[in-house]
């Protein structure tokens, strides 16, 4: 019995505060739900909702080095059938945005390392973001870049909020 009991206050004091730790250090692991998604515009200082007033996405950080990005606009096109016109595909197409990969994180800065891409222009490069973590609300800056989207040269600035888990 006294094993036991020197095993669990092992555990106790080394092994779960250990875990517990390493999970703190960081800040961006977990499943994020997007808020908004605003484009401010390099030439013209215009700022304006990329997947309109309501968009609809995750962001998640795993703590084995994996990430993913999946948004879709807020007025996307609802197919008519159980099969997509081609117009359809077109339309559901231009409105949304996912990929994957790897990712390594520095302070307030976290590079996406894409290996996965909705339409594959970005496989193989290197996603460049800075962000900044305040209680469960993330706010993430690009690079400057061209929106995939429409094609215009500036900066995202995409607000997450942490999804809790549900699971029971």
């Amino acid at each position: 019995m006294n094993r036991k009991v020197d095993f669990i206050a092992f555990i106790s004091l080394f092994v779960l505060p250990s875990a517990i730790a390493h999970a703190d250090e960081n800040p961006l692991i977990g499943t994020w739900k997007l808020k908004t998604f605003v484009r401010e515009i390099a030439a013209t200082g215009e700022r304006y909702n990329q997947l309109g007033e309501h968009p609809d996405g995750y962001l998640g950080y795993s703590g084995d080095g994996r990430m993913y990005v999946i948004f879709t606009a807020d007025n996307r096109v609802k197919p008519r059938g159980a099969t997509p016109t081609d117009e359809e595909r077109i339309e559901l197409h231009r409105s949304m945005l996912a990929y994957g990969g790897t990712y390594t994180r520095e302070s307030g800065k976290v590079t996406h390392h894409i290996d996965i891409d909705w339409n594959g222009t970005r496989v193989g490069t290197d996603q460049v973001r800075f962000f900044t973590r305040e209680g469960n609300t993330l706010t993430i800056r690009t690079e400057p870049n061209k929106s995939p989207v429409d094609g215009r040269e500036g900066v995202g600035v995409l607000v997450f909020e942490k999804v809790t888990s549900s699971v029971k």
